[in-house]
Protein backbone atom coordinates (compact mmCIF):
# COMPACT_ATOMS: atom_id res chain seq x y z
CA UNK A 1 0.00 0.00 0.00
CA UNK A 2 1.37 3.18 -0.57
CA UNK A 3 2.61 5.56 2.47
CA UNK A 4 0.68 8.80 1.80
CA UNK A 5 -2.97 7.97 -0.23
CA UNK A 6 -5.40 11.12 -0.73
CA UNK A 7 -8.87 10.38 -2.52
CA UNK A 8 -10.95 13.36 -3.69
CA UNK A 9 -10.19 15.50 -0.80
CA UNK A 10 -11.78 18.97 -0.63
CA UNK A 11 -11.10 21.74 1.77
CA UNK A 12 -13.39 25.67 1.47
CA UNK A 13 -12.94 28.33 3.37
CA UNK A 14 -15.39 31.39 4.05
CA UNK A 15 -14.09 34.42 3.67
CA UNK A 16 -16.16 37.36 5.12
CA UNK A 17 -15.86 40.65 2.91
CA UNK A 18 -16.22 44.27 4.70
CA UNK A 19 -17.40 47.34 2.61
CA UNK A 20 -15.21 50.34 1.98
CA UNK A 21 -15.47 53.57 3.66
CA UNK A 22 -16.55 54.30 7.79
CA UNK A 23 -20.30 53.43 6.50
CA UNK A 24 -19.31 50.01 4.88
CA UNK A 25 -17.56 49.95 8.24
CA UNK A 26 -20.14 50.08 10.30
CA UNK A 27 -22.12 47.84 8.27
CA UNK A 28 -19.50 45.38 8.55
CA UNK A 29 -20.16 45.34 12.59
CA UNK A 30 -23.45 43.78 12.12
CA UNK A 31 -23.10 41.87 8.84
CA UNK A 32 -20.68 40.56 5.89
CA UNK A 33 -20.95 39.33 2.81
CA UNK A 34 -19.33 35.89 2.09
CA UNK A 35 -17.40 34.06 -0.08
CA UNK A 36 -16.91 30.60 -0.75
CA UNK A 37 -13.30 29.71 -1.96
CA UNK A 38 -12.52 26.09 -2.78
CA UNK A 39 -8.88 25.61 -2.26
CA UNK A 40 -8.94 21.69 -2.89
CA UNK A 41 -11.03 20.24 -5.24
CA UNK A 42 -11.18 16.47 -5.57
CA UNK A 43 -7.57 15.98 -5.31
CA UNK A 44 -6.25 12.11 -5.61
CA UNK A 45 -2.95 11.08 -5.25
CA UNK A 46 -0.60 8.55 -3.67
CA UNK A 47 3.29 8.93 -2.71
CA UNK A 48 5.54 5.75 -2.58
CA UNK A 49 7.61 5.29 0.40
CA UNK A 50 11.21 6.66 -0.60
CA UNK A 51 9.31 8.86 -3.32
CA UNK A 52 10.57 12.48 -3.53
CA UNK A 53 7.97 14.19 -5.54
CA UNK A 54 7.79 18.01 -6.36
CA UNK A 55 3.98 19.66 -5.44
CA UNK A 56 3.64 23.05 -7.69
CA UNK A 57 1.61 25.43 -8.73
CA UNK A 58 0.76 29.18 -8.35
CA UNK A 59 -0.13 31.36 -5.86
CA UNK A 60 -3.14 30.22 -3.91
CA UNK A 61 -3.96 26.63 -6.10
CA UNK A 62 -3.76 24.79 -2.69
CA UNK A 63 -0.36 23.95 -2.06
CA UNK A 64 0.01 24.78 1.26
CA UNK A 65 -3.60 23.77 2.28
CA UNK A 66 -3.36 19.71 1.24
CA UNK A 67 0.20 20.11 3.05
CA UNK A 68 -1.71 21.40 6.44
CA UNK A 69 -4.40 18.53 6.01
CA UNK A 70 -1.69 15.92 5.36
CA UNK A 71 -0.26 17.23 8.44
CA UNK A 72 -3.47 17.06 10.70
CA UNK A 73 -3.59 20.94 10.85
CA UNK A 74 -6.28 21.15 8.93
CA UNK A 75 -9.08 18.52 8.43
CA UNK A 76 -11.15 18.65 4.79
CA UNK A 77 -14.92 19.02 4.16
CA UNK A 78 -15.15 15.91 2.19
CA UNK A 79 -12.77 13.24 1.07
CA UNK A 80 -10.04 10.70 2.68
CA UNK A 81 -6.43 11.09 3.49
CA UNK A 82 -4.47 7.88 4.71
CA UNK A 83 -0.91 8.67 5.93
CA UNK A 84 0.97 5.50 7.18
CA UNK A 85 -2.47 3.64 7.82
CA UNK A 86 -3.22 6.87 9.64
CA UNK A 87 -6.07 9.81 9.47
CA UNK A 88 -3.65 12.65 10.05
CA UNK A 89 -6.25 14.84 12.14
CA UNK A 90 -8.07 11.74 14.18
CA UNK A 91 -4.80 10.13 15.21
CA UNK A 92 -2.67 13.07 15.50
CA UNK A 93 -0.23 12.13 18.22
CA UNK A 94 0.97 9.28 16.46
CA UNK A 95 0.81 10.82 12.88
CA UNK A 96 2.85 14.03 13.91
CA UNK A 97 5.63 11.19 15.74
CA UNK A 98 5.94 9.97 11.95
CA UNK A 99 6.29 13.28 10.14
CA UNK A 100 8.32 15.90 9.89
CA UNK A 101 7.08 19.60 8.63
CA UNK A 102 9.25 23.18 7.57
CA UNK A 103 6.99 25.82 6.20
CA UNK A 104 9.14 28.42 4.77
CA UNK A 105 7.93 31.64 5.84
CA UNK A 106 6.77 29.99 9.89
CA UNK A 107 9.29 28.91 12.27
CA UNK A 108 9.02 26.26 14.79
CA UNK A 109 11.42 27.64 16.88
CA UNK A 110 11.28 30.23 19.57
CA UNK A 111 12.35 33.47 18.42
CA UNK A 112 14.35 34.93 21.17
CA UNK A 113 16.34 31.82 23.16
CA UNK A 114 19.34 29.94 21.66
CA UNK A 115 18.26 27.28 19.08
CA UNK A 116 19.62 24.66 21.45
CA UNK A 117 16.46 25.66 23.81
CA UNK A 118 14.33 25.28 20.88
CA UNK A 119 16.28 21.64 20.50
CA UNK A 120 15.84 20.12 23.86
CA UNK A 121 11.82 21.40 23.89
CA UNK A 122 11.33 19.01 20.53
CA UNK A 123 13.46 16.61 22.18
CA UNK A 124 10.79 16.72 25.15
CA UNK A 125 7.71 17.23 22.76
CA UNK A 126 8.72 14.26 20.95
CA UNK A 127 10.03 11.70 23.65
CA UNK A 128 13.72 11.24 21.97
CA UNK A 129 15.92 9.03 23.92
CA UNK A 130 18.88 11.33 25.38
CA UNK A 131 21.50 9.15 23.22
CA UNK A 132 19.16 8.97 20.21
CA UNK A 133 18.36 12.58 20.36
CA UNK A 134 22.67 13.86 20.84
CA UNK A 135 23.37 11.34 18.12
CA UNK A 136 21.01 12.83 15.74
CA UNK A 137 21.97 16.33 16.32
CA UNK A 138 25.42 15.86 15.83
CA UNK A 139 25.02 14.16 12.75
CA UNK A 140 22.20 16.64 11.36
CA UNK A 141 24.21 19.47 12.40
CA UNK A 142 27.66 18.25 10.97
CA UNK A 143 26.12 17.62 7.77
CA UNK A 144 24.68 21.44 8.02
CA UNK A 145 27.42 22.97 9.23
CA UNK A 146 25.03 24.21 11.69
CA UNK A 147 27.28 23.43 14.99
CA UNK A 148 28.13 27.37 15.19
CA UNK A 149 24.61 28.43 15.57
CA UNK A 150 23.60 26.12 18.44
CA UNK A 151 24.15 28.75 20.98
CA UNK A 152 22.91 31.90 18.74
CA UNK A 153 19.17 32.96 19.66
CA UNK A 154 16.65 32.49 16.28
CA UNK A 155 16.28 36.59 16.08
CA UNK A 156 19.83 36.30 15.43
CA UNK A 157 20.24 34.19 12.64
CA UNK A 158 20.26 35.14 8.61
CA UNK A 159 17.38 33.25 6.82
CA UNK A 160 19.61 30.96 5.64
CA UNK A 161 20.97 29.58 8.93
CA UNK A 162 17.51 29.84 10.30
CA UNK A 163 16.44 27.73 7.89
CA UNK A 164 19.57 24.58 8.11
CA UNK A 165 17.89 25.08 11.99
CA UNK A 166 14.02 24.58 11.16
CA UNK A 167 15.66 21.46 9.16
CA UNK A 168 17.43 19.85 12.10
CA UNK A 169 14.25 20.37 13.81
CA UNK A 170 11.69 18.60 11.87
CA UNK A 171 14.50 16.21 11.60
CA UNK A 172 15.28 15.44 15.62
CA UNK A 173 12.82 12.75 15.94
CA UNK A 174 13.62 10.88 12.41
CA UNK A 175 10.56 10.89 10.88
CA UNK A 176 9.52 8.70 7.94
CA UNK A 177 8.01 11.57 5.89
CA UNK A 178 8.78 14.95 5.15
CA UNK A 179 6.90 18.05 3.99
CA UNK A 180 8.57 21.21 2.80
CA UNK A 181 6.64 24.03 2.11
CA UNK A 182 8.69 26.47 0.49
CA UNK A 183 11.54 25.82 2.01
CA UNK A 184 14.56 27.29 0.32
CA UNK A 185 12.21 30.64 -0.28
CA UNK A 186 14.63 34.17 -0.10
CA UNK A 187 17.80 32.47 0.49
CA UNK A 188 21.17 33.04 -1.59
CA UNK A 189 22.73 30.11 -4.42
CA UNK A 190 25.38 28.85 -1.92
CA UNK A 191 22.85 27.94 0.87
CA UNK A 192 20.12 26.69 -1.88
CA UNK A 193 22.60 24.39 -2.86
CA UNK A 194 23.35 23.07 0.64
CA UNK A 195 19.84 22.16 1.15
CA UNK A 196 19.53 20.67 -1.84
CA UNK A 197 22.41 18.52 -1.79
CA UNK A 198 21.58 17.57 2.01
CA UNK A 199 17.90 17.05 1.12
CA UNK A 200 19.41 14.64 -1.74
CA UNK A 201 21.16 12.85 0.58
CA UNK A 202 18.60 12.51 3.35
CA UNK A 203 16.37 11.02 1.05
CA UNK A 204 19.00 8.22 -0.43
CA UNK A 205 20.27 7.54 2.70
CA UNK A 206 17.77 6.93 5.24
CA UNK A 207 14.60 6.79 2.49
CA UNK A 208 12.52 9.78 3.93
CA UNK A 209 9.33 10.52 1.85
CA UNK A 210 9.20 13.82 0.68
CA UNK A 211 6.78 16.05 -0.66
CA UNK A 212 7.89 19.51 -1.69
CA UNK A 213 6.84 23.08 -2.89
CA UNK A 214 8.74 25.64 -3.92
CA UNK A 215 8.24 28.17 -6.80
CA UNK A 216 11.83 27.55 -7.73
CA UNK A 217 11.60 25.22 -10.55
CA UNK A 218 15.64 24.62 -10.31
CA UNK A 219 14.59 22.67 -6.56
CA UNK A 220 12.13 20.69 -8.46
CA UNK A 221 14.44 19.18 -11.42
CA UNK A 222 17.29 19.19 -8.97
CA UNK A 223 15.64 17.28 -6.49
CA UNK A 224 11.91 15.62 -7.80
CA UNK A 225 11.96 12.31 -10.15
CA UNK A 226 7.89 13.00 -10.18
CA UNK A 227 6.06 16.62 -10.09
CA UNK A 228 2.02 17.27 -9.58
CA UNK A 229 1.08 20.11 -10.95
CA UNK A 230 -2.43 21.93 -8.68
CA UNK A 231 -3.78 24.76 -10.05
CA UNK A 232 -7.35 26.50 -9.16
CA UNK A 233 -7.24 23.47 -6.00
CA UNK A 234 -7.40 20.34 -8.66
CA UNK A 235 -4.93 18.16 -9.94
CA UNK A 236 -3.76 18.97 -13.52
CA UNK A 237 -0.89 16.78 -14.06
CA UNK A 238 1.09 14.06 -12.61
CA UNK A 239 4.11 12.67 -13.77
CA UNK A 240 7.96 12.71 -14.47
CA UNK A 241 9.38 16.24 -15.55
CA UNK A 242 10.39 14.80 -19.41
CA UNK A 243 6.70 14.08 -19.17
CA UNK A 244 5.84 18.11 -18.55
CA UNK A 245 8.46 19.04 -21.07
CA UNK A 246 6.79 17.06 -23.41
CA UNK A 247 3.45 18.09 -23.13
CA UNK A 248 4.39 21.89 -22.64
CA UNK A 249 7.68 22.74 -23.93
CA UNK A 250 8.27 20.03 -26.72
CA UNK A 251 10.77 22.16 -28.68
CA UNK A 252 14.65 21.94 -27.89
CA UNK A 253 16.78 24.70 -29.50
CA UNK A 254 20.89 24.27 -31.02
CA UNK A 255 22.74 27.13 -31.34
CA UNK A 256 25.76 27.08 -33.19
CA UNK A 257 28.50 29.05 -34.32
CA UNK A 258 29.60 29.04 -37.59
CA UNK A 259 33.33 28.51 -39.16
CA UNK A 260 32.42 30.52 -41.85
CA UNK A 261 29.85 32.95 -43.18
CA UNK A 262 27.05 30.45 -44.66
CA UNK A 263 24.12 32.21 -46.73
CA UNK A 264 21.66 29.62 -45.99
CA UNK A 265 21.03 26.26 -44.25
CA UNK A 266 18.26 23.69 -45.42
CA UNK A 267 17.47 21.74 -42.68
CA UNK A 268 13.45 20.80 -43.67
CA UNK A 269 13.88 19.16 -40.81
CA UNK A 270 13.48 21.50 -38.29
CA UNK A 271 11.02 23.70 -37.30
CA UNK A 272 12.72 26.83 -37.55
CA UNK A 273 16.46 28.07 -38.90
CA UNK A 274 17.48 31.60 -38.46
CA UNK A 275 20.86 33.23 -38.84
CA UNK A 276 22.71 36.04 -38.08
CA UNK A 277 25.97 36.44 -39.32
CA UNK A 278 28.15 33.21 -38.16
CA UNK A 279 25.05 32.83 -35.53
CA UNK A 280 22.81 30.09 -36.31
CA UNK A 281 19.29 28.69 -34.22
CA UNK A 282 18.07 25.50 -35.48
CA UNK A 283 14.64 24.82 -33.85
CA UNK A 284 13.59 21.08 -33.72
CA UNK A 285 11.23 18.60 -31.99
CA UNK A 286 13.15 15.43 -30.54
CA UNK A 287 10.48 13.48 -31.02
CA UNK A 288 9.86 13.69 -34.69
CA UNK A 289 14.01 14.36 -35.48
CA UNK A 290 16.87 12.68 -34.07
CA UNK A 291 19.33 15.60 -32.92
CA UNK A 292 22.23 13.73 -33.57
CA UNK A 293 21.31 13.28 -37.19
CA UNK A 294 20.14 17.16 -37.28
CA UNK A 295 23.43 18.59 -35.97
CA UNK A 296 25.48 15.92 -38.83
CA UNK A 297 23.08 17.48 -41.23
CA UNK A 298 24.06 20.87 -39.91
CA UNK A 299 27.79 20.55 -39.95
CA UNK A 300 27.43 19.26 -43.40
CA UNK A 301 25.43 22.58 -44.64
CA UNK A 302 28.77 24.91 -42.81
CA UNK A 303 31.77 23.93 -40.57
CA UNK A 304 31.20 24.80 -37.22
CA UNK A 305 32.83 26.10 -34.40
CA UNK A 306 30.85 25.32 -31.45
CA UNK A 307 27.81 24.24 -30.39
CA UNK A 308 24.81 23.45 -27.77
CA UNK A 309 21.69 21.89 -27.81
CA UNK A 310 19.48 24.04 -25.40
CA UNK A 311 16.28 22.36 -23.50
CA UNK A 312 13.36 25.27 -22.87
CA UNK A 313 13.90 27.34 -19.62
CA UNK A 314 12.39 25.79 -16.91
CA UNK A 315 10.73 28.95 -15.22
CA UNK A 316 9.58 29.98 -19.08
CA UNK A 317 8.19 26.01 -19.22
CA UNK A 318 5.83 26.87 -16.40
CA UNK A 319 4.61 29.60 -16.94
CA UNK A 320 3.33 28.78 -20.33
CA UNK A 321 1.84 26.13 -18.84
CA UNK A 322 -0.01 28.20 -16.38
CA UNK A 323 -0.95 30.45 -18.75
CA UNK A 324 -2.59 27.69 -20.98
CA UNK A 325 -4.62 26.95 -17.81
CA UNK A 326 -5.18 29.61 -17.43
CA UNK A 327 -4.35 29.80 -14.04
Amino acid sequence: MPQIVLQQVCKTFVLRKRQKGMLGAMRGAFTREKELVRAVRDVSFSVEEGELVGYIGPNGAGKSTTIKMMSGILVPDSGEINIMGRTPWKERAAHVSQIGVVFGQRSQLWWDTPVLDSFELLRDIYRVPQAAYKRRLDDLTALLDAGSLLNTPVRQLSLGQRMKCELIGALLHAPRILFLDEPTIGLDAVTKLALRAFLADLNRREGVTMLLTTHDMDDIEALCSRVMVIGRGALLFDGDMDGLRARYAPHRVIRARLARPCESLDLPEAESVSLDGLNAEITFLPARVDPARLIARLAEACPLADLTVEAPDIERMVARMYEEMAL
